[in-house]
């Protein structure tokens, strides 16, 4: 229970298990949440614009966005210049369900802070951040 690392995998599973346990009624799963926040804001990306923004691995990308189609979430359409890439756009019923999402995950990480003051909130946030950008940097 020393090692930050540790300490930082079990929060994100903590917060995926809460994510997971509010937005099921929804229809997305913790995984999914990164790529639809991204297509949220820019809708019609690639495969490979969205790996620049979300960082996992390809081939997790390529099953996520697989089960992401087969959910109804998203849907490919060929690129109108580059014959070998295809643009990903949210499907309607994404898109209905983006508020509702938000708001979803906001109480899952409130839920980790409870019992926390503002400010003890707010620093622990910023000493996360900063071991984001060490970590960078490995």
């Amino acid at each position: 229970m020393d090692s930050g690392a540790y300490l930082a995998s079990q929060l994100a599973k903590g917060f995926a298990r809460s994510l997971h346990q509010r937005a099921v009624g929804l229809g997305f799963s913790p995984g999914q949440f990164p790529i639809l926040l991204e297509l949220w804001a820019e809708d019609g990306l690639t495969q490979k614009q969205l790996l620049e923004r979300v960082d996992i691995e390809q081939a997790t990308m390529a099953n996520t966005l697989s089960r992401m189609v087969r959910d109804g979430l998203i849907e490919r359409r060929p690129h109108p210049s580059d014959k070998r890439a295809q643009l990903l756009f949210l499907t309607p019923r994404a898109r209905a369900i983006e508020a509702e999402a938000i708001e979803t995950a906001r109480e899952a990480d409130l839920a980790l802070f409870k019992g926390f003051r503002v400010f003890e909130r707010e620093l622990t946030l910023e000493y996360i951040r900063r071991l984001l950008e060490n970590a960078k940097a490995l």
